[in-house]
This record gives C-alpha cells, sequence and structure tokens, in this order.
C-alpha cells in the first residue's frame, strides 16, 4: 500500500501542482514491480474548498483549479490501481472547516475510478445527506488471502457516523476482516490522540473521541492512518506513532504521516514528494515502513537524498 500525506500546499500554488502529479505517476509506474494493492490519502485534498480569488501569497489557484489539479492527479491511478481519500478540514467550507459543505464529492465521485467502486461495500450519508466515499468501507483481499477492510471516515466525524461505522465493522461478515482506519485528524506530533481543535464546527469528534468512541470498542480495528499536523519545515512535527490495546486486546498501530509544510514551509513546494510505502510481508503480521520521494528520486543528482531512513520514518510494526 502507499499512503499519500495532505496534498493541500501542492495544490494551491501552480508550480507545485506538477510535483503531486510526479508522485501518482510514479506509483502507477511501480503498481506491478511492488505489487501495490491500494493508495490511501490522509486527506486535505486542496487548501481551500470554495475560494474565488486567491491573493498570490496563501495560494494563487482558485479553489476550482486546486480541485481539478488534484483530481487531475488521481486520474493517473484510474482503472489502475484503487484508491480511497480522506477529506480534511480545508476540504471543506470555504478556506477551512466552518460548515460541512464540500467539494469532494463533484471531483470524487463513488464511480470516477471503476477499481474503488467494485470495492465499496458500505456507504453512509454525508452532512449534506448524500451518500458520498467521505464515509465509506472499502473491502480487499490481500495475496496470501487476508480479509481487510478500509474504513474512511470524514474530518472530526460525527456521532452518527462513529456510530454507523461502529455497527458496520462489528457485523459477523466483517469480524475476522482486519480493519484499518483513515481519517485525516486524530495524532500530534508528541504521538498523543487529539483532544480539540479549534474549529468552529460543533458536532465534530477528534482523535481522542474516535478512539474511545470507535476504535478501542471494536475487536478488528488494527490500524488507524491520518495526517493533518505540520510545522514548516521540521519533519518530527508531520508525524507521529503509536500503540495501544483494542477492548479485544489486540495491538492497533497508529500511525500519522504529514509533509505539506516541508521544502519550504507553508509557502514552499509542498512536500519535497515524500510518501510512504507500506509493504505486509508473507508472514500477516508484519508491515514494513519507509520514507520515499519520487521527486528526489527522479534525478540521478538527488537521487541519494530520496530515502529518509531516521527510525522514525523506517520501521517495522505487527498485527495481531
Amino acid at each position: 500500500m502507499i499512503l499519500l500525506p495532505d496534498p493541500q500546499t501542492y495544490q494551491k500554488f501552480a508550480r507545485n501542482q506538477p510535483i503531486f502529479e510526479l508522485m501518482t505517476a510514479w506509483i502507477a509506474d511501480n503498481i506491478e514491480k511492488l505489487n501495490i494493492q491500494l493508495v490511501m490519502c490522509t486527506g486535505d485534498l486542496v487548501n481551500q474548498n470554495e475560494m474565488i480569488n486567491p491573493n498570490g501569497t496563501n495560494a494563487d489557484q482558485p479553489s476550482k483549479t486546486q480541485w481539478e489539479a488534484v483530481a487531475r492527479s488521481f486520474n493517473i491511478l484510474d482503472g489502475k490501481v484503487p484508491y480511497m481519500l480522506a477529506a480534511g478540514n480545508h476540504d471543506y467550507g470555504y478556506s477551512n472547516i466552518t460548515v460541512r459543505r464540500t467539494n469532494y464529492n463533484k471531483y470524487f465521485p463513488i464511480d470516477k475510478n471503476f477499481l474503488t467502486q467494485k470495492g465499496i461495500r458500505e456507504v453512509a450519508l454525508n452532512a449534506e445527506e448524500i451518500p458520498t466515499l467521505e464515509n465509506a468501507v472499502y473491502e480487499f483481499t490481500s495475496p496470501q488471502k487476508k480479509k481487510f477492510l478500509l474504513l474512511n471516515l470524514e474530518f472530526a466525524p460525527r456521532d452518527t457516523i462513529l456510530n454507523w461505522a461502529k455497527a458496520v465493522i462489528a457485523k459477523k461478515k466483517y469480524q475476522n476482516h482486519t480493519v484499518i482506519l483513515l481519517t485525516h485528524s486524530y495524532l500530534n506530533y508528541k504521538s498523543e490522540h487529539i483532544e480539540n481543535e479549534k474549529y468552529e464546527i460543533t458536532d465534530g469528534n477528534y482523535g481522542t473521541a474516535v478512539w474511545q468512541k470507535l476504535v478501542q470498542p471494536s475487536t478488528n480495528i488494527q490500524m488507524v492512518f491520518s495526517g493533518h499536523i505540520a510545522a514548516p519545515d521540521e519533519v518530527k512535527r508531520h508525524i507521529g506513532f503509536r500503540t495501544d490495546k483494542n477492548i479485544a486486546g489486540k495491538i492497533v498501530n497508529q500511525m500519522t504521516f504529514n509533509a505539506q509544510a516541508l521544502g519550504g514551509g507553508w509557502h514552499g513546494n509542498g512536500g519535497d514528494g515524500w510518501l510512504r510505502i507500506l509493504e505486509f510481508l508473507p508472514d500477516g503480521r508484519t508491515v514494513k515502513v519507509k520514507t520515499f520521494s519520487p521527486l528526489f528520486a527522479i534525478s540521478p543528482s538527488t537521487r541519494y537524498l530520496s530515502w529518509r531512513k531516521a527510525s522514525y520514518d523506517e520501521f517495522e510494526f505487527y498485527l495481531d
């Protein structure tokens, strides 16, 4: 599997948009070589959901162009590999979430990629009462015949969504599946569950509540992936990892990965092209994590920079 971080800083500047296209093009080129079964993205697909007149500093692209650019990048993967994309706080409202109105479904409808659509098993209504991929369950089987569910949830999911998700993954037909939760905001850079955030919405659940209401009481969620956090040019402020046990005593591996303020900060290149490769080994338990940049890898003169080798960027975790 490939985990893509928040694309928002790539999309808000015209000069950065080709970098994200390079990232998805690299994925397409390596589907067979790496046996890529699924691509995930942590959300904040755009920097502003409904901005008409960018000021040239925080963005030089209107929202329509940002949405078109990120959709174009994922077009490269359509019909080649399934992908699931979280909806982040910047994908709602005007420039940030004030209301749960989004253009997500306009640019990423359920039938955009038939390979994704083929694996969708359950879909919930978004805040506008439309069934979308903002809250959806994707089922797939690994080459070792291990059954997985990817549970994709909206930013700061509402109680109705957490209740829906909990009921879905508790169904008898899914009880023996390994469940992955993908959502935008969950851990901070200290690897703590996020207690609260200062957004105007009042119906959301952040990391602590998502853990308490959904992840910990469930018997089959074993992985949680998220993004959201960042600080200018500080790698460690973009990442987090922790393990806890759920109600069944199974280890839940929880990983946050982002890169949006690397490569020059909030007005930089969007994140230096960093993504994560998650290699699931044939033993059915071991997952190897590697952090790689197709941007650095594209040139022989910078290829030596294309792998981050620190212990927090290259490691293993284990499934029960």
